[in-house]
């Protein structure tokens, strides 16, 4: 959890916004409600901060740890500048709308539009557990499918998809939020500044140093988001997956309660092997109003979960 001395003051002014409160932060930011001074309007302000890289100076300054980390918070907040500037071009009404960036206090700042409403993470822990509709999974996620699309076709990821980074607005319509994870799809292993891990909804491959994210990465983490929105938890850790899959597949543990295809969709979205997984949003979207998987391959986790159920090792 991030200690309050890594952000700002309230009251303080940067490039003509007064941040009011910080709203929280992950491993790469501190978010902020503030205030556009010009014609005050709140707004939301993302400060890069990678609290394994940097941290605050008593001047308010953002600067390296120490000269071992020195070269990647540089690289970083350089590919920060520059990735989050072209999602400022991308607009789409269920991506967050990005208005502009600057740099200030020896690190780079994103403004983002401030919208009512609710995060999807606070929704289901208010549910204490109770699984949500397939009228709510159908209403929500096809929306964010879509702003995931357009994003994937601008050659970007998220690399960070769960229930804290969807926001409900009022009246319903979804966003995609925290695009501090964002990077570009063509990027080396070797350009990585460092490492978005969220336990339950990250694949594989962004545990590894030399692992190859694509669309499919994201696809696993809006698999497990909708598994959680069933489950009321985080599934199990894809680690644990690879070591023994032992996650009871959707299609059998929700058989009877939601559609068999939004069921099948969820599991092939969060097949352990990146192959095995749709390759793209477009697959995806298909297979969750399809009578039959795209893909005529038996679904390798509903094999080892067998396996592991006649071994005695399954969990839900």
């Amino acid at each position: 959890m991030r200690k309050k001395l890594d952000s700002l003051k309230p009251g303080t002014c940067l490039d003509g916004y007064k941040l009011e409160k910080p709203l929280g932060g992950g491993g790469f930011s501190v978010v902020y409600l503030a205030r556009n001074l010009r014609d005050n309007k709140r707004v939301v302000i993302k400060e890069y901060i990678p609290n394994r890289l940097a941290c605050r100076a008593n001047n308010g300054n953002v600067q390296a740890r120490d000269e071992s980390t020195e070269a990647l918070f540089v690289r970083g907040r350089k590919l920060f500048f520059q990735e989050a500037s072209a999602l400022a071009t991308l607009k789409h009404p269920n991506i967050v709308d990005v208005f502009s960036f600057f740099q200030a206090n020896g690190t780079v700042y994103m403004v983002m539009k401030y919208e009512p409403g609710e995060n999807l993470q606070h929704y289901l822990q208010s549910r204490r557990g109770k699984g949500l509709s397939e009228r709510f999974l159908r209403t929500v996620f096809p929306p964010l499918l879509d702003g995931l699309e357009l994003i994937h076709n601008n050659d970007l990821l998220h690399l960070d998809i769960k229930p804290g980074n969807i926001h409900i607005c009022h009246g319903g319509r979804p966003l995609l939020l925290d695009f501090g994870a964002v990077h570009g799809h063509s990027r080396s292993p070797h350009e990585q500044p460092g490492k978005v891990i969220s336990t339950g909804f990250s694949p594989n491959e962004q545990y590894e140093n030399q692992g190859s994210v694509g669309p499919w990465t994201d696809l696993y983490a809006l698999g497990a988001t909708m598994r959680a929105c069933i489950e009321g938890h985080a599934p199990m850790d894809a680690k644990r997956r690879r070591e023994r899959d032992a996650l009871k597949p959707a299609q059998f543990a929700w058989r009877g309660r939601y559609e068999d295809n939004l069921l099948r969709a969820i599991d092939w979205a969060m097949e352990v092997d990146p192959e095995r997984r749709p390759q793209s949003v477009s697959a995806f979207r298909a297979a969750l109003t399809a009578d039959t998987r795209p893909e005529p391959k038996p679904i390798r986790s509903a094999i080892n979960w067998l396996t592991n159920t006649l071994l005695g090792r399954s969990s839900s």
